[in-house]
Protein backbone atom coordinates (compact mmCIF):
# COMPACT_ATOMS: atom_id res chain seq x y z
CA UNK A 1 0.00 0.00 0.00
CA UNK A 2 2.90 2.48 0.73
CA UNK A 3 4.54 1.74 -2.81
CA UNK A 4 0.90 2.37 -4.28
CA UNK A 5 0.57 5.69 -2.28
CA UNK A 6 4.18 7.34 -3.06
CA UNK A 7 3.12 6.29 -6.80
CA UNK A 8 0.51 7.66 -6.78
CA UNK A 9 1.59 10.81 -4.61
CA UNK A 10 4.83 11.25 -7.30
CA UNK A 11 2.06 11.32 -10.33
CA UNK A 12 -0.54 13.81 -8.64
CA UNK A 13 2.30 16.60 -7.49
CA UNK A 14 4.38 16.97 -10.26
CA UNK A 15 5.88 20.14 -10.62
CA UNK A 16 4.93 20.45 -6.51
CA UNK A 17 6.36 17.49 -4.98
CA UNK A 18 8.12 19.46 -2.44
CA UNK A 19 5.75 21.20 -1.33
CA UNK A 20 2.64 19.81 -1.95
CA UNK A 21 0.25 21.93 -0.73
CA UNK A 22 0.61 24.36 -3.73
CA UNK A 23 -0.13 21.56 -6.10
CA UNK A 24 -3.24 22.99 -7.79
CA UNK A 25 -4.61 19.07 -9.07
CA UNK A 26 -3.76 17.91 -4.92
CA UNK A 27 -5.98 21.01 -3.82
CA UNK A 28 -8.57 20.12 -6.19
CA UNK A 29 -8.71 16.54 -5.45
CA UNK A 30 -8.67 17.73 -1.65
CA UNK A 31 -11.30 19.59 -2.06
CA UNK A 32 -14.16 17.40 -3.78
CA UNK A 33 -13.28 14.45 -1.23
CA UNK A 34 -13.18 16.38 1.49
CA UNK A 35 -15.12 19.38 0.90
CA UNK A 36 -12.77 22.42 2.24
CA UNK A 37 -11.63 25.07 0.53
CA UNK A 38 -8.17 24.25 -0.64
CA UNK A 39 -7.42 27.36 -2.09
CA UNK A 40 -6.14 28.99 1.06
CA UNK A 41 -4.31 25.30 2.57
CA UNK A 42 -1.40 26.45 4.08
CA UNK A 43 1.50 23.85 4.70
CA UNK A 44 0.33 23.45 8.22
CA UNK A 45 -3.30 22.99 7.48
CA UNK A 46 -2.61 20.62 4.45
CA UNK A 47 -0.57 18.12 6.87
CA UNK A 48 -3.39 18.47 9.55
CA UNK A 49 -6.18 17.83 6.96
CA UNK A 50 -4.49 14.69 5.90
CA UNK A 51 -3.88 13.18 9.83
CA UNK A 52 -7.21 14.42 10.39
CA UNK A 53 -8.43 12.23 7.28
CA UNK A 54 -6.44 9.67 7.57
CA UNK A 55 -8.47 6.83 7.54
CA UNK A 56 -10.63 7.75 4.42
CA UNK A 57 -7.37 9.17 2.55
CA UNK A 58 -6.27 5.19 2.94
CA UNK A 59 -9.69 3.73 1.77
CA UNK A 60 -9.11 6.15 -1.42
CA UNK A 61 -5.66 4.99 -2.02
CA UNK A 62 -6.77 1.18 -1.89
CA UNK A 63 -9.42 1.77 -4.37
CA UNK A 64 -7.25 3.93 -6.72
CA UNK A 65 -4.50 0.69 -6.48
CA UNK A 66 -7.59 -1.94 -7.43
CA UNK A 67 -8.61 0.57 -10.12
CA UNK A 68 -5.08 0.92 -11.49
CA UNK A 69 -4.86 -3.61 -11.21
CA UNK A 70 -7.61 -3.88 -12.96
CA UNK A 71 -6.54 -1.63 -15.61
CA UNK A 72 -2.95 -3.11 -16.24
CA UNK A 73 -4.67 -6.89 -15.85
CA UNK A 74 -7.26 -5.48 -19.37
CA UNK A 75 -4.12 -3.67 -20.76
CA UNK A 76 -2.39 -7.10 -20.78
CA UNK A 77 -5.41 -9.01 -22.20
CA UNK A 78 -5.81 -6.57 -24.53
CA UNK A 79 -1.89 -7.02 -25.70
CA UNK A 80 -1.79 -10.41 -25.40
CA UNK A 81 -4.97 -11.00 -28.12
Amino acid sequence: MLIYALRYYWRAAKGHRLRPWRSPYLRWRMETFFGVHADRLTRAEFFRLLWRERRRLRDFLRWAAEMEQEYMHERRAIIQS
